[in-house]
């Protein structure tokens, strides 16, 4: 079937419904719904059978739901209507929510249910809701929704009173009164978009990423401690901490720096480099050991990782190798990693020395799990990854994947060639030609697919995840299996660092060129400045026939 993905931006539902879509053999194309006559122009084109709308933040207009058999998907269940959706629900803090596939008609959110599905409420932050609970309930109800179209089978929704728009008079906080939890409430709802709006050290800019902390204590709003980027400030009875900061018309950066000379005096508050987790407060670096296996967990923001961050990640494998027999690198809450930190290099003052810096520093991380040949190396794609976190995740030895999870092995959207010696493992999984592909394209592939080209060996259920990732890596490590390796990284080192020393060369005057693209590229990624038109990689080419298919 020819399906059309029209949506406002192609985002972590939309990449999950459309490497789901490929992988059943349905030719599917993107638009972005920027106006109605490109919208037209590009469905015309593609003269789909079917449009779903996986997210979309604009009316339809007529022209194309009367002429076009055209889905909406709705984070929210039956009854639920309007924007906003998920805020309500956490605000009245719902323990049962769920998501509905809809027709589009005049009515907003009022056409007839063709799918529906629910999921408990976790308790956490808007946009971890939305990339765990609500894919993964869209993906069940995609499964429904075919089954009903065939059959014509839909229930009327229920049109109740549309939402209104949930604005910063519903998020604001009121330091002097809400307490500790309140506070945790109201960014949660608002994270990872718009933030809560507020006021700290005379700069006015929104608030994201917040941890309970268990020891400090101060007056409220008083900036009691820094750690890796963020902020503790006390509240009325207790403290939190701050990870991210958007200055009004700025973008989001660590919170440090934002206020940079404005925290002179404040001391920064260390952690070991493996927290143990015995207290509640901020932290991204961690570790649990169960049997032989040690898995290594680190939850940066939105998987973007600074040098720093790389450094520290880096000390922790060169540690942790000498403590185990399998190490299993986890990633974070919401991401396994996404690659080199662009907002931090926007902010830069040297953008090019800093950006070099990154990159080396990731390559430095790469390489120590890499040459790791005194343990066994796992990569857990229990969460998506992208560009060199993609890549991070292919030096290990082995790489396991949860169904839904998707990724992106590529660079080239953002003007870079990439390195994290993605030159030596990406062939050596699915051969050059394929790697080749993968590298071009630039298009989402599900774990499944990655699978079935040789990137991730094993893809285990989302309800017995984490049970059969741990048999599988305790069960990896054998004394052959570490004479081998060792003897392979022996033969084959100086190939290797020679592929890295190339990728090097060419990402030089990426980063350095005042003329490279990824000097644009990066500041629309960054700002989020909307696109004209829809990215052409994303558009169906029909005459195309793609080898790995």
């Amino acid at each position: 079937m020819k399906i059309l993905l029209l949506c406002t931006a192609f985002n972590s539902q939309t990449q999950a419904v459309y490497t789901v879509l490929e992988d059943r053999g349905h030719e599917v194309s993107v638009a972005y719904a920027i106006s109605e006559g490109q919208m037209l122009t590009e469905i015309e084109d593609f003269e789909p059978q079917l449009i779903l709308c996986p997210f979309l933040k604009r009316y339809l207009p007529e022209s194309i739901y009367e002429n076009y058999p055209t889905y909406i998907f709705h984070p929210g269940p039956i009854g639920d209507r309007g924007p906003n959706a998920l805020e309500y629900a956490l605000q009245n803090h719902t323990k049962k929510w769920g998501v509905v596939i809809l027709k589009a008609n005049e009515l907003y959110d009022g056409g007839d249910i063709y799918a529906q599905q629910t999921f408990k409420v976790r308790k956490t932050y808007k946009a971890s809701l939305y990339r765990q609970e609500i894919v993964n309930a869209t993906l069940q109800a995609l499964e429904q929704f075919f089954i009903n179209l065939k059959n014509d089978e839909a229930t009327p929704q229920l049109l109740n009173p549309i939402h209104e728009q949930f604005t910063q008079a519903n998020r604001r906080i009121e330091w002097l009164k809400d307490d500790t939890e309140t506070i945790i409430n109201k960014i949660y709802l608002s994270d990872s978009f718009p933030g809560v709006l507020d006021e700290i050290l005379g700069v006015s800019c929104y608030l994201f990423g917040v941890h309970r902390e268990e020891k400090f204590r101060g007056l409220p709003k008083e900036i009691l401690a820094k750690r890796d980027g963020a902020i503790c400030l006390g509240t009325i009875d207790g403290a939190v901490w701050i990870t991210h900061l958007k200055e009004v018309g700025g973008f989001k950066l660590p919170a440090t720096y934002v206020f940079k000379e404005k925290l002179i005096g404040i001391k920064e508050e260390r952690l070991p480099l493996l927290f143990d987790k015995s207290y509640d407060t901020f932290y991204e670096v961690s570790v649990e050991k169960k049997d032989n296996v040690a898995y290594l967990c680190f939850n940066f923001h939105n998987g973007a990782m600074s040098a720093e961050q790389c450094i520290r990640l880096k000390y922790a494998v060169e540690y942790l190798k000498r403590e185990c027999e399998v190490l299993v690198l986890v990633g974070g809450m919401d991401f396994f990693s996404n690659g080199i930190h662009l907002n931090i290099l926007e902010d830069s003052a040297k953008q090019g020395e800093d950006g070099w810096a990154n990159i080396n520093a990731m390559n430095d991380l790469v390489r120590s799990i890499l040459y790791a040949d005194e343990v066994v190396t796992v990569a857990s794609f229990g969460r998506n990854a992208g560009a060199g976190g993609v890549f991070m995740g292919l030096a290990c030895d082995y790489v396991v994947g949860k169904e839904g999870v998707v990724l992106n092995p590529h660079y080239k959207t953002l003007g870079l060639s990439g390195s994290e010696y993605h030159t030596y493992s990406l062939p050596k999984r699915v051969g050059k030609e394929i790697a080749e592909i993968l590298l071009d394209e630039c298009l989402p592939l599900s774990v499944e697919k990655a699978q079935a080209l040789g990137m991730v060996d094993e893809v285990y259920a989302e309800d017995t995840y984490y049970e059969e990732l741990h048999n599988f890596a305790k069960s990896t490590y054998n004394d052959d299996f570490i004479w081998e390796k060792q003897g392979y990284i022996d033969d084959h080192k100086e190939q290797i660092e020679a592929l890295k020393e190339k990728e090097l060369e060419v990402m030089h005057p990426e980063f350095w060129s005042k003329e490279s693209d990824f000097h644009t590229l990066r500041q629309e990624f960054v700002y989020k400045i909307c696109p004209s038109e829809t990215p052409e990689r994303l558009k169906l080419k029909l005459i195309k026939e793609r080898i790995y298919a």
